[in-house]
């Protein structure tokens, strides 16, 4: 079990965000699909549960330091590479882990991972960092199995049933309800 300190955060990060807008960083990796599938079904249900809030997608590989800084709440999404995070989200978060150290400490996050066999490493890996920041979960890291475990499953292009990406918009929705009202 991970112990950390719990973070109660006074205002807003931003104080209502970049130019009064309200926004979500959603940060992805994506080789065969899977994971771009899940991300799109969180970004509708965040645009559709808070309309004013604004959903920013960047790929891990163009995501910086700045795109954390200005927005108010985290959505971190990656497929599961052997047991561990893709290797684009790990440099992603080599490159701006000590940037925004104490910079970004009591913002909510949520996790995404699009698993082939089971994706808790991948989760936890997600999970340690956001304790280093001081991240604040708003709910359990959400892992989709593809079942995938022959090379041409691994490397094939993967479909994310409805039921998953109905579980996906809602992590985009909670999360996005919970920045807009004020809750996280």
């Amino acid at each position: 079990m991970i112990c950390r300190p719990r973070t109660v955060r006074a205002a807003p990060p931003n104080d209502a965000g970049v130019d009064g807008v309200r926004s979500i960083l959603i940060v992805y990796h994506s080789q065969t699909g899977g994971t771009r599938q899940m991300v799109e079904a969180a970004r509708q249900g965040a645009a559709e549960a808070e309309p004013a809030l604004e959903v920013r997608l960047r790929h891990a590989d163009s995501a910086g330091s700045g795109d954390l800084l200005a927005a108010d709440g985290y959505l971190f999404a990656t497929p599961e590479n052997l047991a561990a995070i893709s290797g684009v989200v790990k440099h992603f978060f080599d490159r701006t882990y000590y940037a925004v150290l104490e910079r970004i400490v009591g913002r909510p996050y949520a996790a995404m991972v699009c698993a082939g066999s089971d994706g808790s490493n991948a989760a936890r890996q997600i999970e340690r960092i956001a304790t280093g920041w001081r991240l604040e979960p708003i709910a359990p890291p959400l892992i989709v199995c593809t079942r995938a475990q022959t090379p041409e499953q691994i490397l094939g292009a993967k479909q994310i049933g409805e039921a998953d990406r109905q579980r996906c918009r809602e992590l985009g929705a909670t999360l996005a309800s919970g920045i807009a009202l004020g809750i996280f």
